[in-house]
């Protein structure tokens, strides 16, 4: 059987040497780029399950590699530098990479954040009317959520938010991204409208709210499904 490739963009040759033997456990092959060119090229011409990207790379910002790879793939991106100021880690999301780990990083993390952005891939690829996630069923087509097999209702625009976040499980969604899409982009800096929807879904799908293991919040970031 052929083993998923995960293609590491890095330029320091330690974070090479400590992935490598670590993505091959977990059962992937291991492409590497030390450019931003080069990973550009290994993308078009390797076709990995994923990547595994620093922003500081020798010939070009990190983030130009997502905006050109996303200008024709879908590949998942997960980032991992050691940049961890707020608003580049909302733009890198934004121009469309899937994660963000900060270095230092453990790689239980990286592993389960990469897995969940693979997972997305495939969910995505083949989309249903019925999407699945631990003890919840999200029902596009009849808009009905069931959790351990009961309805739990939700207004139309609660239904609405947890559809948009289910889609996207396996990515972390920014504030902005969440706003513009269920509320329009007139309403895409409203984070506090946010946060009140986010409050009433937890308190109708968590079973304890104030530990929430559905939607997982990113510090000043946005939100993420948790399927771990």
């Amino acid at each position: 059987m052929t083993r998923p490739a995960i293609l590491v963009v890095d330029d320091e040759p330690a974070i090479h040497r400590f992935l490598k033997p670590a993505l091959e456990a977990a059962g992937y092959e291991v492409l590497r780029a030390d450019t931003g060119e080069a990973g550009i090229a290994a993308v078009a011409n390797q076709s990995p399950a994923a990547v595994v990207l620093d922003l500081g790379l020798p010939d070009m910002d990190g983030k130009q590699v997502v905006e050109r790879v996303r200008a024709w793939s879908r590949v998942p991106i997960v980032v991992l530098s050691a940049r961890d100021r707020e608003a580049e880690k909302i733009e890198v999301l934004d121009l469309g990479a899937d994660d963000f780990v900060n270095k230092p990083f453990g790689v239980g993390e990286l592993m389960a954040r990469l897995r969940a952005a693979l997972r997305h891939a495939i969910s995505a690829a083949g989309e249903t009317a019925q999407l699945r996630l631990r003890d919840f069923e999200v029902d596009l087509a009849r808009r009905r959520v069931l959790k351990g097999g009961a309805e739990t209702r939700l207004t139309p625009k609660e239904f609405e938010l947890l559809a948009f976040l289910v889609r996207h499980s396996g990515k972390v969604v920014t504030h902005r991204q969440i706003l513009r899409a269920v509320w329009g982009p007139a309403h895409e800096h409203d984070t506090q409208y946010l946060r009140v929807y986010v409050g009433q879904l937890r308190a109708k799908l968590e079973d304890d709210p104030a530990r929430p293991r559905l939607i997982l919040t990113e510090p000043a970031v946005g939100y993420r499904i948790g399927e771990d």
